[in-house]
Formats: structure tokens, sequence, C-alpha cells
């Protein structure tokens, strides 16, 4: 049985995507160095590689969706103008517009929660958990795995892509890194919908 949190350190380790991290555990019966090298040999063990280098190149995008209702501005950077420029980087940068614009993340990664946020939402979230009659001693268990949940929807990076539920955002990222060759960092994104944050009349 492969468990989470080992798939979470061969994602951390080698910046492959998790399906892929669970298949290189499965094939090498949960060996974490066997599962880097499988990783390594399928060339997808890149991202981490890369952590390291600059990323100070890139695109700034706009997109547009339901004929001018939701706007999305996006700054995504790479390592070299030449990437930058390729078809498939666009693509990428476009495709995490788009992601922004459906999904509506408020923050790029967990670590971009501010810690008043989570300390908020870890309370709300404990306060549930109470009021549903669970055991005081599961309690900070069950506000953990919501806590996931909450990451999960609130942070693009954790999203499930919208074009492919079964990737994440991240994975989509690590598989263009692979492909280019490059560190690719979400920098900051903005996003805007008419009549937002106005009150409607009564």
């Amino acid at each position: 049985m492969i468990s989470a949190a080992d798939v979470k350190e061969l994602r951390n380790r080698t910046g492959a995507g998790m399906m892929d991290c669970k298949k290189a555990l499965e094939e090498s019966g949960g060996d974490m160095e066997q599962a880097i090298e499988y990783l390594r040999k399928k060339g997808l063990a890149t991202a981490a590689k890369r952590a390291g280098k600059i990323a100070s190149e890139g695109l700034v995008h706009a997109y547009i969706h339901g004929g001018g209702r939701i706007g999305v501005l996006i700054e995504v950077n790479c390592e070299t103008d030449f990437v930058a420029k390729t078809e498939a980087f666009q693509d990428l940068v476009h495709n995490l517009a788009m992601q922004v614009a459906a999904s509506r993340p408020e923050y790029v990664a967990r670590e971009d929660v501010p810690e008043e946020v989570l300390a908020k939402e870890k309370e709300i979230l404990k306060a549930q958990a109470l009021n549903e009659g669970k055991p005081e001693k599961v309690i900070d268990k069950i506000v953990a795995g919501r806590l996931e949940k909450f990451f999960q929807d609130n942070c693009l990076l954790e999203q499930p892509f919208i074009k492919d539920m079964d990737r994440t955002v991240q994975d989509l990222i690590n598989e263009a890194v692979a492909k280019l060759g490059e560190k690719i960092v979400v920098r900051r994104f903005v996003r805007y919908e008419v009549g937002e944050g106005i009150k409607a009349e009564e």
C-alpha cells in the first residue's frame, strides 16, 4: 500500500506529478530511491533540478471571458526569453489564466495564505467538527484533512486542472518544466468580475 506521505515526499524530491509519483512507487515496490530513478529515466524528475534557478523572464497575459464579464491578468516567469516565446509556454500561461477565471483561486500557493487567514479557517473548521459531535481526540485530524481541501479550493497550484481533473495545476507546470527544461513560476495574478463587491439593490 503506497501512502500519501510517500507520494508527497517523492513529489517534493523530484517535482514530478502526483500520479507519476504514485506509479513510480508502485513500480518500485515502495522503494524511494528506485522510484526517483524510475522518474529520472522517464524524464519526469526535471522540475526539482531546476528549483534553484532564477526565473526572471516570462509573460504577462490577459484573458477575457464571458463577453467581458471576467478578466484575468497573470504573470508567469521562466528562465529565458527564448522559452517565453515558445508556443508551449504561451499555451501554459493561457491555460493558467483560464484556470484562474474558472476556479477563482485566492492565492498562488499554500505558502501565500496569510497566517491570520489560516488561523481563522482552523477555528471555523474546529467549531464545525465540534458541532458535528466529533470526538475531541480526532478533531485535529479532521481539521488537518479539511484544511487540505481549503488549500485545494483556494490555492492555484493545488487546484485540479479544469481540462483534466486528474491532474493538479502544479502537475501541469511540472510537465511543462520537463518539456521546456526551465524553471517555471506563477508569480502573481488578479481576477476581475463585473459587479464584484457591489451590493445589488434590494
